[in-house]
């Protein structure tokens, strides 16, 4: 569920996309459809293994997975069989000549400058045209913006916008999976550069891109996507730098290989260093994380739970001191009339990911606490029989509050209040004496005593409306897990 910024500030607080009920009879509910339905379904799965191949038949990844064979794995022996030479020579071979243009070229302060600039464009080309635009359609662009975003992103060197796109919505689509194209779960150095040094073992699980042939713009790309590259990559900074003030090397070396590899490194960290650095604030079932190193390294796409969460949201980070000068770029285009319907998700149920998230976190904290035992696994007694009990010298020490028998032989020499006062109450109902009538006790003292509770007395809560006429209204006693 994915709105337009400007109709949720219309809406207000209201919650504007929860649907109307339906008008149904009330004789014959879905409900009770379903209920007759699914019982009938049930009859006719008679085994585990039927059930199996009917997963396997409504199920895309499993059924590929069984059906389509991967290319064998890569060893010592056949690696070079394996490698994509034209892509590997590239991403390997950049660095190096990076290299020697950094030891044998002067630098000049303009064109460091210019390289930074061209980062930066190039860069942006990625992460607010092919990512945000075309991937995510998280934004409309004009024309014009699209063709900019277009040629900016060709000079990043990955691919023309459409084949970046099918990868990238394949990877959303199956993500951890072995139909993800840059899959997590295969290692850092795959995701982040061996998927494309390597042919891949399987091909990328579908993924819808008709939209995208159907672009004009895009076409446009697809269709010039080398010419376009080189212009942008190398022939344009170094031209610039030349013809602007004098540095032709520094053009090339600097603005044009040596951006190259960053701008290539940084965005390849979305795909392995985003799904291993950081946490899942909004859900941890997939690899996804949020941190800030990887926000900084990539012009704002390390917060990377929150997008995989929430991939048609134009943003990518959520709060004004998290840096995502994307989120900013695309909000300048929209003010200068180039974008718009800018699309965000509610934040109501942004907040929903984040209280599913901490409720893990609790109950995987309650999970190290012993709490006190639940009311089926306690005996039944009559309150006769907790006199009785109370009478008897075994060395127990009973005393009943809010309809609890507890046994407090071991706490009852270091009470707070002395050893007189829990000694007056033993075989009693103390209930309104802890609840305040001699001492309004913690939440502390009602979780220890909840930790002695030894049975239930049948009709021990009678009391209950003497607390209430007290105005002794606290939680009940315990705080459960």
């Amino acid at each position: 569920m994915v709105y337009i910024a400007e109709e949720l500030e219309k809406a207000g607080t209201s919650l504007a996309y929860i649907p109307k009920p339906l008008d149904l009879p009330t004789t014959t509910t879905i409900f009770e459809q379903k209920t007759s339905s699914n019982n009938e379904s049930s009859s006719t799965m008679n085994s585990v293994q039927e059930e199996e191949e009917d997963f396997i038949k409504n199920n895309y990844v499993a059924r590929t997975l069984l059906n389509e064979s991967s290319l064998p794995p890569i060893t010592w022996s056949n690696w070079y069989k394996e490698v994509n030479w034209p892509q590997a020579t590239l991403l390997c071979l950049e660095p190096f000549i990076a290299l020697y243009g950094l030891f044998t070229t002067s630098f000049v302060w303009q064109t460091t400058v210019f390289t930074f600039f061209w980062y930066f464009l190039t860069g942006f080309g990625i992460t607010a045209g092919y990512h945000r635009l075309f991937a995510h359609r998280a934004y409309e662009a004009t024309l014009t913006l699209r063709y900019l975003l277009l040629t900016f992103g060709a000079g990043a060197v990955q691919g023309s916008a459409q084949w970046w796109s099918r990868g990238h919505r394949a990877h959303h689509r199956y993500t951890d999976t072995d139909l993800d194209p840059y899959n997590a779960h295969k290692g850092i150095f795959y995701s982040h550069i061996g998927w494309l040094i390597f042919k891949p073992r399987r091909r990328p699980g579908v993924a819808d891109v008709t939209d995208l042939t159907r672009d004009i713009s895009i076409q446009w790309q697809h269709r010039n996507y080398l010419t376009l590259a080189f212009l942008m990559s190398f022939v344009i900074p170094t031209l610039i730098c030349g013809l602007g003030w004098g540095d032709y090397r520094g053009g090339y070396f600097f603005a044009g290989v040596l951006r190259l590899v960053f701008v290539h490194h940084s965005t390849f960290c979305v795909n392995s260093l985003a799904h291993y650095l950081g946490n899942a604030p909004f859900d941890d079932r997939h690899t996804p994380r949020d941190h800030f190193i990887t926000a900084l390294v990539t012009l704002g796409e390390g917060y990377h739970n929150f997008h995989h969460e929430f991939p048609s949201d134009y943003r990518n980070a959520l709060k004004w001191f998290q840096y995502d000068p994307t989120k900013l770029l695309i909000a300048f285009f929209k003010k200068v009339g180039l974008a718009s319907n800018l699309k965000e998700f509610p934040s109501n149920e942004i907040q929903k990911g984040r209280y599913s998230m901490a409720c893990k976190a609790l109950d995987k904290f309650g999970q190290t606490i012993k709490w006190p035992k639940q009311n089926l696994e306690l005996p039944i007694i009559t309150f006769e029989q907790y006199q009785d009990l109370s009478t008897k010298d075994d060395g127990r020490v009973l005393i009943l509050i809010a309809g609890f028998i507890h046994d407090v032989s071991h706490f009852i020499d270091s009470h707070p209040g002395g050893r007189a006062m829990i000694k007056n109450f033993i075989g009693k109902d103390a209930t309104v004496s802890f609840y305040g009538g001699i001492h309004d006790h913690n939440t502390a003292a009602h979780n220890i005593l909840a930790m002695m509770r030894v049975a239930i007395c049948k009709y021990g809560g009678e009391v209950e409306h003497l607390k209430k006429r007290l105005g002794h209204v606290q939680t009940p006693t315990p705080i459960f897990a």
